[in-house]
């Protein structure tokens, strides 16, 4: 920051592939990063990082990792609701369980952890919250309708909660990061992914780091909000 207190994060579903990079860009830059877990607790990794417990489906979970961090450092600068889990099914034979859990987790986490982190941040008069959508939520997926429902709506959450919290300098935006090689595509095999790379304009899928340094860059920045990143080289018309 610019008086030189050290800046903290609070990063939701830090055990991950995209998780575990932007908790090590954040502490490569300088940030104090809580690095939340909910069934496997993160490697130690450089810097001023440590691992909260935080179940993003409970409200107690998620307000003892807030006071967790601010019992640590006494401010939270940026949350990245990075949580997110996918059960596909056709429509048919998608049962109200596996409905429900990906919105509880992508869709309702996000907004807990928002609601959480917005207590301080107005208290400090500053702040950002980043949440990480993405491209199937503009476009829909056969199969995916849980997860693109849910995606899609933190768009709607992003902007709402910019409008509403923008007049006491917190910013919210939203980061598509494309189609990366984690956990959540295991299942893929190296033809389906080839087809994902061709459909970007550029040929090839993006890359853990790549997101990563952008999410840091855009973390420091004080004059964007309400915004949604899209970061690959797929061109959807604007309708």
């Amino acid at each position: 920051m610019r008086d030189g207190t050290r800046r903290v994060a609070l990063v939701t579903g830090a055990v991950g592939g995209l998780g575990t990079g932007i908790v090590a860009e954040l502490a490569r830059q300088g940030w104090s990063v809580a690095a939340g877990w909910h069934r496997r607790e993160p490697s130690p990794a450089v810097g001023d990082v440590f691992a909260v417990p935080l179940d993003v489906t409970d409200v107690g979970s998620v307000s003892r990792a807030v006071d967790s961090v601010l019992g640590r450092w006494g401010r939270i600068d940026l949350l990245v609701n990075n949580a997110g889990i996918v059960s596909d099914a056709l429509l048919a034979r998608m049962e109200d369980p596996m409905w429900d859990r990906v919105l509880d987790v992508n869709l309702d986490g996000a907004f807990r952890c928002a609601r959480a982190v917005a207590r301080p941040m107005l208290r400090q008069r500053e702040g950002q919250i980043l949440n990480i959508t993405s491209h199937g939520g503009r476009v829909g997926r056969a199969g995916q309708a849980n997860y693109a429902a849910s995606k899609a709506a933190l768009f709607g959450l992003t902007q709402s909660l910019a409008r509403e919290l923008g007049s006491r300098n917190i910013r919210v935006n939203a980061v598509s990061p494309g189609f990366l090689k984690t956990g959540l595509v295991a299942d893929l095999t190296e033809e389906q992914l080839a087809t994902h790379a061709l459909a970007n304009t550029l040929g090839r899928l993006n890359e853990i780091a790549e997101i990563a340094r952008f999410v840091a860059f855009l973390a420091g920045m004080r004059n964007v909000s309400g915004q949604i990143f899209q970061l690959d080289s797929r061109i959807t018309p604007w309708t």
